[in-house]
C-alpha cells in the first residue's frame, strides 16, 4: 500500500496529533497535547516538527500502524528523565530536613519568647540536680549527694526530685526571658560596627551580661525565695499562693527579698563572666573553624563550658544566698547580711563549707547553661520575621 501525496494522518481518536505526508515526507503537528508530559507536549502549542522535508500541504487523513507504541516509547524516555530529576530534587529536600518557621514580627518579642522557652526546658532537664544541690547547700538531708538522693527517694520518691520544679519553671522562664533579652539588646547596642571605634574599654558582652543578670534577679527574686522554701520545707506550704500568703503574713513582705543582696552581688560576676565566656568562645570557634554558623551541639558545649567557668568562680556567694533564703527554718541562724553569712559558714564548717554542693551544682549548672543557650539560639532560628530565613 503506497502513501498518496498530501495525505494527512490522524493518531487514533486524538485529533491533537496530526502527521502530514508530502512527497513521502512527514510533518508532525501537535495541538494542545494532553498535559501528561512527553516529547510532543514539550514542543509547544500549535507547533510543527519536521521528520522529513515536506511541502506542508494538507490532504485527507489516515492512521499510522504502531503509532501508539512509538509515542509510549518517546514518553518513556523523556518522561523518565523528568521523573528522575523530580526524584533527585525531592531527595535533596529530604536531606535538608524540615525547617519549622514561626513568623513573629516584633524582634523584642522573639527574644522574650526564645528566652522563656530556653529557661523552661533547661531547668526542667536538670530539676533533680537542682533539688539535690539545694539540700546540700543548707544541709537539710545529708552531707553528700548520695545521702540526699537516698533520703529524698525514701521520703518522697521520684516526685521529690522535682519538688518545686513548677514554680522553678514559672520563675526561670520570665527570668531567662528578661535576662537574654537585656543581654542581646545591650550587647547589640554597645558592640561597634565594622570600622567603628569601641564605645567602651570593657567587653560589651561583659557589661551586657551584668546588666541582664541584675535586672532579671531583682524582678523575679520573690519567686526564687518561694521556690527554695517549697523545696526544703516539706508539708509546710500547699503551693505557690499559700507560700506567698504565709510568708507575708507570718514574716512580713520584706521576707520575700531576704538574701537579695548576696544574690545581686553574686549574679553580677556570674552573669558577666558567663556571657563574656560564652561570647568569647563563640568568636574563637568561628575564627578557628572559619565558619559563621554554629550548630546546636557546638552551642551546647560552648554554653556548658561558659557555665562551668562562671559557676565555679561565684559559688561561695551562692551558698550564702541559699542560707539567707532558708531563714529561720528548723531553728537556723538568721544572717544579717552576706558578710555575716559567709563568716558564720566559715566559722562553723570551714572554708570547705563555702563550696558544699559544688559538684552537684556544676553537674546542674553546666548542662543547664548549655541547654539554655542551645534552646535560645534554636528558638531564634524558628521565630523569624516575614520572609526571614535566619
Amino acid at each position: 500500500m503506497g502513501f498518496a501525496k498530501n495525505q494527512q494522518i490522524s493518531y487514533g481518536k486524538n485529533e491533537n496529533v496530526v502527521l502530514t505526508n508530502s512527497n513521502l515526507g512527514f510533518q508532525i503537528k501537535t495541538l494542545n497535547y494532553p498535559p501528561h508530559g512527553g516529547l510532543f507536549a514539550s514542543i509547544g502549542q500549535n507547533s510543527t516538527t519536521n521528520i522529513c522535508p515536506s511541502n506542508s500541504e494538507e490532504s485527507n487523513g489516515f492512521k499510522v500502524p504502531y503509532m501508539d507504541l512509538y509515542l509510549k516509547y518517546v514518553n518513556s524516555i523523556v518522561g523518565g528523565e523528568e521523573e528522575e530529576k523530580s526524584e533527585a530534587e525531592a531527595n535533596k529536600k529530604k536531606k535538608k530536613g524540615l525547617k519549622l518557621k514561626i513568623k513573629v514580627g516584633n524582634p523584642s518579642l522573639r527574644r522574650l519568647i526564645s528566652g522563656a522557652v530556653a529557661g523552661a526546658v533547661s531547668r526542667t532537664a536538670v530539676a533533680p540536680l537542682e533539688t539535690i544541690r539545694t539540700h546540700l547547700m543548707v544541709g537539710s538531708s545529708g552531707h553528700s549527694a548520695s545521702d540526699v538522693f537516698h533520703d529524698i527517694m525514701k521520703t518522697d520518691g521520684w516526685n521529690g526530685l522535682f519538688r518545686g520544679n513548677f514554680i522553678n519553671v514559672i520563675r526561670v522562664a520570665p527570668s531567662k526571658a528578661i535576662e537574654l533579652f537585656i543581654y542581646d539588646s545591650v550587647n547589640k547596642k554597645l558592640t561597634p560596627k565594622a570600622g567603628e571605634q569601641p564605645k567602651i574599654p570593657i567587653s560589651p558582652s561583659f557589661i551586657a551580661g551584668a546588666c541582664a543578670g541584675v535586672t532579671s534577679t531583682i524582678l523575679t527574686y520573690p519567686l526564687e525565695l518561694v521556690k527554695t522554701r517549697l523545696t526544703i520545707q516539706r508539708g509546710v506550704y500547699n503551693g505557690i499562693v499559700d507560700a506567698f500568703v504565709k510568708i507575708i503574713r507570718e514574716e512580713g513582705p520584706g521576707e520575700l527579698y531576704r538574701g537579695l543582696g548576696p544574690s545581686v552581688i553574686g549574679v553580677i560576676p556570674y552573669a558577666a563572666s558567663n556571657y563574656f565566656a560564652y561570647d568569647t568562645l563563640r568568636k574563637a570557634y568561628r575564627k578557628f573553624f572559619k565558619q559563621e554558623k554554629i550548630g546546636n551541639i557546638e552551642t551546647l558545649l560552648i554554653g556548658s563550658l561558659a557555665g562551668a567557668i562562671s559557676s565555679s568562680a561565684t559559688f561561695p556567694l551562692e551558698v550564702a544566698r541559699k542560707h539567707m533564703q532558708a531563714g529561720a527554718v528548723s531553728n537556723r541562724e538568721v544572717y544579717k547580711n552576706v558578710l555575716h553569712a559567709l563568716a558564720s559558714i566559715v566559722e562553723k564548717e570551714g572554708v570547705q563549707g563555702l563550696y558544699r554542693g559544688l559538684g552537684p551544682s556544676c553537674l546542674k549548672l553546666v548542662p543547664a547553661a548549655g541547654i539554655s543557650f542551645m534552646c535560645y539560639e534554636a528558638c531564634k532560628r524558628v521565630l523569624v520575621e516575614d520572609g526571614d530565613e535566619a
